[in-house]
């Protein structure tokens, strides 16, 4: 009787983590040095705006190529010595979690494009193990690409003083969901972050 009502437990629980739903994130949720002052008050629903990119294999990517996937966004650049190289290994970790999911897919956009080119892209893929199906690893115009970071995704603060890194991003990994909604954010450097964001796709992915 024990057992089985442990059992009962366990699945009482597990049933009732698993529909919690996920908070929808806007620009009033986040500190707001990563906010631009624009949408500081910004009340409505937010949406995640378009965007062209151009990938590691010097393709155009834009939303659509995120249509009706859940997706995970970071900002990085390759020479960072810090934090980008973790959230580049958590990152591989979440693409081998969902490897066969086709409804989930992750998205790394460069905050440095006029040092991060096609081939160096290309190299920073190979060594972490980039699947180009599933990962863009992007760069693009630098204003749109700051825009993203501060109006979109939320991720970077002020610009910085022209030095190698021209404006500094966050380690945050970007829930978005099919509706171009943030749905969560993760420190990509810390473990139990990352455990806590593939349950929270799987939650969106079903």
């Amino acid at each position: 009787m024990v057992l089985v009502a442990i059992g009962i437990f366990i699945t009482i629980y597990l049933f009732s983590k698993k529909n919690v739903e996920l908070p929808i994130f806007g620009p009033g949720d986040f500190n707001p040095e990563l906010v631009d002052t624009s949408l500081q008050n910004v009340k409505t629903t937010h949406i995640v705006s378009d965007f062209e990119l151009t990938n590691q294999n010097g393709e155009t990517v834009t939303q659509a190529d995120y249509e009706n996937k859940v997706y995970v966004a970071d900002f990085f650049f390759t020479r960072c010595p810090s934090i980008c190289p973790i959230m580049s290994i958590n990152m591989a970790t979440l693409q081998q979690a969902f490897l066969d999911d086709d409804n989930v897919m992750f998205l790394s956009i460069s905050v440095t494009p006029e040092m991060d080119s096609v081939p160096v892209l290309k190299e920073y893929a190979y060594r972490n193990d980039v699947i180009d199906s599933k990962w863009h690893v992007t760069t693009g115009n630098k204003k749109h690409i700051y825009n993203l970071a501060r109006k979109s995704y939320f991720a970077a603060l002020d610009e910085g003083d022209g030095g190698i890194q021209d404006f500094i991003h966050t380690p945050n990994f970007v829930l978005v969901d099919k509706k171009k909604q943030i749905r969560g954010v993760y420190d990509g450097t810390k473990n139990d972050d990352v455990l806590q964001l593939i349950d929270d796709i799987k939650k969106l992915s079903d």
